[in-house]
């Protein structure tokens, strides 16, 4: 699938410096695709890498170059609490660890067990919910890439009071390690529920907000990142990321 990307401006700029910047490949990588013919500007096809597109000019990547760029593997896990992220401290188990043929769903080869699939956006040992591993190097720019403004969906469980103060501060007017948080979204779902919805990633950063208002997390499931959503994958299945669902990262990866 064609992967577009509007260049936002504020002046032109060298084709290759914004695809990498927009997260839809190295510049290297861009260089080798503008040199193949597979990438355009405004429907005109592009062969000169130092070609310099205006703002609101639109790029496009060919079928052929999303298909270039996608070798990489992207596993969709619902990881269980007790399972960490990514490499292991001893004695803890990780998340990779539930890629067999008994965990997955549909359809995709089991990745080998020495392959290398890092965690696209961390969950805690203590959280649950989607988590992505992924050896795909555009789909890690387009979750946890500077220029990425994909929000993440959580459901969580507190212990204390939910006052309308509290509630307010976890929308806007915190601060972690000296930079104020942007702001959240965040809905009560009952007396002991929230809906959170960050743009952002901090360390434990929904823990640590709680605690400054007086709260404590007991439950903590991530249930979307972006267009992704966990939706009925059963805890702790997998399953492979499927085509449409890549080109859907990457169009929303700075849609805001």
């Amino acid at each position: 699938m064609p992967v577009s990307h509007t260049h936002p401006g504020p002046e032109a700029a060298r084709l290759n410096k914004v695809m990498g910047q927009a997260g839809l490949c190295s510049r290297r990588e861009a260089d080798a695709l503008i040199a193949a013919g597979l990438v355009s500007i405004e429907g005109e096809t592009v062969t000169d890498a130092g070609r310099k597109i205006e703002p609101g000019q639109t790029l496009t990547l060919s079928e052929a170059a999303s298909e270039a760029l996608s070798e990489g593997v992207t596993i969709m896990i619902h990881k269980p609490v007790g399972l960490v992220s990514g490499q292991p401290e001893p004695g803890k188990i990780p998340a990779v660890r539930l890629l067999t043929a008994e965990n997955r769903i549909g359809d995709g080869p089991v990745p080998a067990a020495d392959a290398s699939l890092p965690p696209i956006g961390r969950l805690d040992e203590d959280s649950r919910g989607l988590l992505l591993l992924s050896s795909d190097g555009v789909v890690a720019k387009a979750v946890i890439g500077p220029t990425s403004e994909l929000d993440k969906e959580y459901r969580i469980r507190v212990a204390g009071e939910l006052t309308d103060r509290a509630l307010k501060m976890l929308r806007h007017g915190l601060m972690l390690d000296g930079r104020v948080l942007k702001r959240a979204e965040i809905v009560q779902l009952d007396k002991d529920r929230l809906k959170v919805v960050l743009r952002e990633g901090r360390n434990r950063q929904i823990r640590r907000m709680c605690e400054m208002v007086g709260l404590r997390v007991t439950d903590l499931k991530r249930v979307r990142i972006g267009p992704l959503q966990m939706a009925d994958l059963p805890e702790g299945k997998w399953r492979h990321l499927t085509p449409d669902e890549r080109a859907a990262l990457l169009a929303h990866r700075s849609a805001g």
